[in-house]
Formats: structure tokens, sequence, C-alpha cells
């Protein structure tokens, strides 16, 4: 009989991971494609464009990270709970102008990557309410929904970068012309296309958690739940430290990347924006650990979290190792999208393809940081990231871009060393099953 069922066990799990994953690869898949098309309209304008773009935005992953980490302290209480039966934006607005300076952008393009990151994170509001309540969502069981807000917000994006970032022109499509409206706005235009279209899904996402017939706060006192905050905090305070501290680890590293001037700047930012597209199978099965884990775990029960790991761990290395050869072989082409500079072209292509020799390592790491995250576990992540980033890929770049004068490939051979240090860790975590707390319970 047992061994009847355990396949049948196994075909159930693998089904329920793959409901909670596909939805958030959906979701990913068109942010990604719609960072791509952004990107792509901006690079049009020339490399001065791309860089003014990028050189603010790994300061902007700093300001979001707080919600995102209060996201996980949520979503491990939420998970566990269902297996077991704008000051922000007036800081952004205050600092807009000195930003690009901190992050050692060129001085031809300070100006205006000031008033890009101004007006891209003036909605910080919206964005947070996306954030969260989408995490909530997704903790639930419920990853669809945060996927249709998510098309949609991505989708209005596209227009309004159609509309606001060219002139008025004459358009071409299956032979017939047609004069499109434009604003001509550039850079702004696609900084305001992003803000209003973050509006929109933050109000949205809002009005659908409302609705919701397991999450909705209708009808509940607005006094804060203690009870509820404690334990949401305590989880979320280490995953809040990592992400400031990786955040502003990624500043550092994009400053000293920026200051190696506009060809490395673009080269970066294009190559980054080509890199996330090919992570996407592997964080969308991370949201899937984290919330299946969490059942298991408020359930009780311990051979379904240890089936779980085993399940995800083969799944997540050979989706990761398809992505990486994907990405070593497409790396020019993809760079061609974006630039028309031989320089960018040639060294964009060879960062990527040295970091997609590494992505099947590093999807160990994003797996059992789902596992953990799932469970509450959100210090050991906080130690694992921190000491990468800073003692590795930070001190590393410096040493190798400042003190031996090397450049971009470097930047990225530290950034990799880090991502091989984070699977060791994460791997021996794995394989000693402390990532998982009912083994203590045995």
């Amino acid at each position: 009989m047992n061994c009847k069922e355990k396949p049948q066990t196994a075909w159930v799990t693998a089904v329920a991971i793959m409901t909670l994953a596909w939805p958030t690869i959906v979701e990913q898949v068109m942010q990604t494609a719609v960072q791509y098309i952004d990107t792509a309209m901006v690079g049009a304008l020339g490399t001065q464009a791309t860089a003014a773009v990028g050189a603010t935005g790994t300061f902007g992953w700093l300001v979001v990270s707080t919600f995102s980490a209060m996201g996980v302290g949520f979503l491990a209480l939420i998970a566990k709970a269902c297996g077991a039966g704008n000051e922000s934006a007036a800081i952004c607005a205050a600092i807009s102008g000195m930003v690009p300076v901190w992050m050692q952008a060129d001085p031809a393009i300070q100006k205006l990557a000031g008033t890009y990151f101004l007006i891209i994170y003036l909605p910080m509001l919206p964005r947070a309410a996306t954030i969260l309540f989408g995490t909530v969502l997704r903790a639930a069981g419920d990853t669809k929904t945060p996927m249709k807000v998510g098309i949609i917000v991505n989708c209005i994006n596209v227009v309004l970068n159609f509309l606001l970032i060219y002139e008025t022109r004459t358009v071409s499509l299956a032979g017939v012309q047609f004069t499109m409206p434009g604003a001509g706005w550039g850079v702004i235009g696609a900084a305001a296309a992003s803000a209003l279209s973050f509006v929109w899904g933050g109000i949205h996402i809002t009005w659908v958690l409302w609705k919701h017939p397991m999450v909705s706060p209708k009808g509940m006192s607005l006094k804060p739940d203690m009870d509820v905050l404690k334990p949401c905090v305590r989880i979320a305070l280490p995953n809040m430290l990592q992400r400031m501290g990786t955040s502003l680890g990624f500043v550092v590293f994009a400053s000293m990347i920026n200051a190696l001037g506009e060809v490395a700047t673009a080269a970066h930012t294009i190559a980054n924006t080509v890199e996330s597209a090919f992570y996407i199978p592997g964080y969308g099965m991370q949201t899937a650990a984290a919330t299946l884990s969490g059942n298991a775990y408020g359930a009780g029960d311990r051979e379904r979290m240890k089936s779980l790991a085993n399940m995800f761990m083969p799944i997540e290395i050979v989706l990761m190792i398809l992505s990486g050869t994907a990405l070593f072989f497409s790396a020019p082409a993809l760079m061609r999208l974006f630039t028309r500079s031989p320089e960018v072209i040639a060294l964009g292509s060879t960062v990527l393809r040295m970091v997609a020799v590494s992505e099947p390592f590093y999807g160990v790491s994003i797996i059992v940081e789902g596992l953990m995250m799932g469970v509450g576990k959100t210090r050991p992540p906080f130690v694992y990231n921190i000491t990468g980033m800073w003692c590795i890929r930070i001190v590393g770049t410096l040493i190798c871009t400042r003190f031996l004068g090397m450049g971009l490939i470097s930047a990225w051979a530290c950034m990799i060393a880090h991502n091989m240090l984070l699977f060791v860790l994460y791997l021996l975590t794995y394989l000693k099953g402390s990532w998982n707390p009912l083994n203590a319970k045995v």
C-alpha cells in the first residue's frame, strides 16, 4: 500500500508545486518583458539615456527592500496559518537630486538620472501596496490574482511608453501607415509611464484584497494587533536587514561600476535586464517553496517538509541548467536588442556568459532560501547574504576596479564568487536539515 501511496503523494506534491509556481512565473515573465521593452525603447535614444536610467536603479532596490521584507513576514505567518487549518515618497523626493551623485554617475547624466528617480519613486504607497498585498495573496495560495494585476500593470506601462517616450510619428503596421501620437518626453516619459502604471496596480490590488474571502481586512479593527505584528516583525526584521544590507551593497557595487564610465554602466544595466529573465523559473519556484513549506510546517507534517525539499531541488537545478544554457548562447543577440554600440554589446555578452555558467549553483540557493522563508527562518539567510555581499562582492570589486585598475568583467567575477559562496552555505544548510524546524522536534 505504501508503495502505491508514495508515487501518488509525489504526484500530488508536484501538481501543487506547479499550480503555485506557474502564475508567479508568468507574472515575472511579463514584468521582465516590460523591462526588456523599457530598456529597448530607452536604448533607442542612445547610450547616455540607457546609462541615465540605470544609474539610480540599484538605489531604488534599497527603497523597496523594506516593503519586500515585511511581505516575507506576512508570507510565513499566513502560510503557516493556512497549513494549520507616504513618508517614503517624501524621502525619495528630497534625495532625488543627490542619488546620481552618490552613485558616481557621469556628470553629463546626473540631472536626467535624478529626475527619472524622482518620478519613478514618487508613487511609493501604491508600490508598497502592490508588494505587500501581492505577498499576502500568494501566501494564502492565490498566485493568480497578483499575476493578473501584474500583467495589466505591465500592459499599461508599455502603452504609455509608446505614447510618452517618442514624438508624434508615422508608423507602418502590416503595410498600413498611420500617425502615432507622442509626447516626446524621452527618459522622463519612461519614468512617467512606470509611475502611472504603479499607481493603478496599487489601487487595483488593494481592491482585490478587500474583496478576498480569506484574507480581506473588511470588518476588522484598524487598531494594530500586536499578537499578529510581533511574530511578523520578528520574522521580517532579519529579512529586512538582509535586503537593506544587500540593496545597499548593490548601490555601492553599481556606483563602482558607474565610475568605470558610460560604456561599462550601459553594459551593466542592459546585462542586468537580460539576466533577470533567466532567473524567472528559479524565483517562481521559490514562491511555491515558501508557501508549501509554510503550509507543511503549520500542519506539523515533517515527512511532507522533507519530500517537498527533495522534489524542489532537482526541478530547480534542471530549470536553471536550461536557462543558463539558453543565456550563454543567446547573450550577443539579446544585447543587440537594446543597443547598437559594438563596445556595449561585446562587454555585456562577456559578463552574461560568465554568469550563465553559475546559474545552476545559484538555483540551489534560491530554493533553500525559499524553504527557509516559508518556515520563518530568516536569520541564517541574513548572515549568508550580508557576508557574501560585503566580504566577497564589494571588497573584491573595490580591489579589482580601484586598486588593480580592472574593469566590468572583474566586477562580475566578484559577483559570481558571491553567488558561489551562497551556494556552498545554503547547500550545507540543506544537507544538514537545519532549515527545517520540525527536525528539532523529533
